[in-house]
């Protein structure tokens, strides 16, 4: 049974000094990173992920819509049930306290999610503060905030994601007779009649966080046993893969039977064909598990088990000094100067990698290659480029492109190559290590991913294959993944306040002589390059 007796908890004023001095920090110092949204603010740098389609995150005004919905909802249904009853649970100080910590990590990393995981978590301190029952409400809409999140770990994610709708799909099509090639991300008619590129969005990676959320929600309103949620939220993971390769077989039919107008129209049909086969999968299944295995009805009786204990003044005005304390911390991290070391020689300007050599002995000649102006647009201002393609003065059907992309002060100046070989159209067939010898065997192999791929193109005999080399380096340290750098990089961030300059190294070369050939041009060229533009060599 429930207590008509108010319970004590926080004043109401230390409750809005809470509220407004959290506001302020994740205002006006959220966010470190200004490659992307040049903004100070960790709320405006959410919400630019919403209204920005290369984002992958337009679902995020659902996501805020349903969260608001649903807090209202548990408001209502609980009104009836229990009074109000004062906040000062020590849940909320500890939640206010842990994101004001996060938030400090996440800055400090130039990691802006987890700053709004951090966000998240002080909102719904702040809340609970004021009114247990509130925070009992806002619990799950705020948690389900984080599918509004835009993660980068879902590039990776999706991008075998849509190379396994790729491959399904394309299976489909043989099986029912239908000749379809493929490059990269790019399928095609081998005549030329249509040809379509398997963008992120068709291979489910937008969808694949909307309808998570949506059959998360459909657990949520359904049930209340967690392995019954827990099974509607795993749900979605294999319907958004049939879907998608529903979506993409249903293309590649159409534009057999009508040309590229005719697997345009199917394309734009089945986006929401994806949706109804997930959504209808998930709740078929919701009425099955209501059937087949009902849960116990029991009353709807919330009981306090403990009163709150009251909240001494202090420790809320504590929690709001110390927010504006971090405010003065983070800004003096903004401020400081770097105190990393680059990872390559730098040029005269201070900015760009030294340039690479024009000739390498008497056997290669090497040409500049210009970075793009997409490349220029979307990178931070401050990020380096050196790169050239070198052509065998003895064979000019052979060359090696090699590519230094130095980041500046910001993180976001690097990514990972798999997804730009992909969208440029090539195929990964396979993927591995490899250490380049340092010339002269001065210091230890340098550490590499290799990546065996290959290109064709409508109406081509054949595939061209390519190896593909890529390694991270910054003033003391080789990797060889993104991943590597990316745990190395926060950790000298946060431990040791280090934001060095990571150079990214890419070496790519035709293989159609073979990949033993292919490697001994790698290794040619970087015999010459090696020391004219790094300066550290490998573990």
């Amino acid at each position: 049974m429930t207590s008509n007796v108010s319970r004590p908890g926080a004043p109401a004023w230390t409750v809005f000094v809470c509220a407004v001095a959290g506001a302020a920090l994740f205002q006006f110092f959220g966010n470190a990173t200004r490659g992307y949204v040049n903004t100070a603010s960790a709320f405006w740098w959410w919400i630019s992920q919403w209204i920005d389609p290369r984002a992958e995150t337009e679902h995020g005004w659902l996501i805020l819509g349903i969260s608001a919905w649903v807090f209202w909802r548990n408001l209502k249904k609980t009104e009836r049930l229990e009074p109000r009853v004062g906040g000062g649970n020590g849940a909320a100080i500890a939640a206010m306290v842990g994101g004001l910590g996060l938030h400090a990590v996440g800055f400090v990393a130039q990691q802006t999610r987890v700053s709004i995981v951090a966000l998240l978590l002080f909102a719904w301190g702040a809340i609970a503060l004021a009114d247990r029952r509130w925070g009992r409400a806002a619990a799950f809409p705020l948690g389900f905030l984080v599918f509004a999140i835009p993660l980068n770990v879902l590039d990776s994610a999706g991008f075998w994601l849509r190379l396994w709708v790729i491959d399904a799909s394309g299976a489909i099509a043989h099986a029912a007779g239908i000749e379809v090639a493929r490059s990269g991300t790019q399928l095609f008619a081998p005549d030329g009649r249509y040809q379509y590129d398997v963008a992120a969005a068709c291979s489910g990676v937008r969808s694949l966080m909307a309808l998570a959320a949506l059959s998360l929600l459909t657990g949520y309103l359904n049930f209340r046993s967690t392995w019954r949620r827990a099974l509607m939220f795993a749900l979605c993971f294999p319907l958004t893969y049939l879907g998608n390769v529903a979506r993409i077989a249903a293309i590649i039919f159409a534009a057999q039977a009508g040309g590229q107008a005719g697997g345009e129209r199917a394309h734009d049909v089945m986006g929401f064909g994806v949706f109804a086969i997930v959504l209808g999968g998930v709740l078929g299944a919701a009425r099955l598990v209501e059937r087949w295995w009902p849960e116990k009805i029991a009353d709807e009786v919330l009981e306090e088990k403990s009163a709150a204990r009251k909240i001494p003044v202090l420790l809320p005005v504590a929690i709001a000094a110390l927010a504006v304390g971090e405010m003065f911390f983070l800004a003096h991290v903004a401020a400081r100067p770097s105190a990393g070391a680059a990872g390559v020689r730098l040029a005269a300007d201070g900015k760009d990698p030294v340039e690479l050599p024009a000739f390498l002995g008497t056997e290669w000649i090497g040409r500049r290659a210009e970075v793009t102006a997409v490349e220029r647009e979307i990178l931070p201002a401050d990020t380096g480029f050196s790169r050239r393609n070198y052509v065998s003065l003895q064979d000019g059907a052979h060359a090696v492109f090699l590519s230094i992309v130095l980041s500046g002060r910001d993180r976001t100046s690097i990514h990972r190559p798999e997804l730009c070989l992909v969208g440029q159209g090539w195929t990964i067939a396979g993927t591995g290590k490899h250490g380049f010898a340092w010339p002269g065997g001065a210091r230890g192999a340098v550490p590499a991913t290799l990546l065996k791929t290959e290109r064709a193109a409508p109406g081509a005999k054949g595939k061209m294959p390519a190896l593909v080399a890529y390694w991270f380096v910054n003033g003391d340290t080789v990797v060889a993944t993104h991943w590597e750098r990316f745990w190395r990089d926060a950790w000298n961030r946060v431990r040791h306040g280090r934001a060095d300059r990571w150079a990214y190294v890419l070496v790519q070369a035709d293989a159609r002589d073979g990949e033993a050939a292919a490697l001994v041009r790698m290794q040619a060229v970087l015999d010459e390059t090696l020391p004219v533009f790094q300066s550290v060599g490998g573990r």
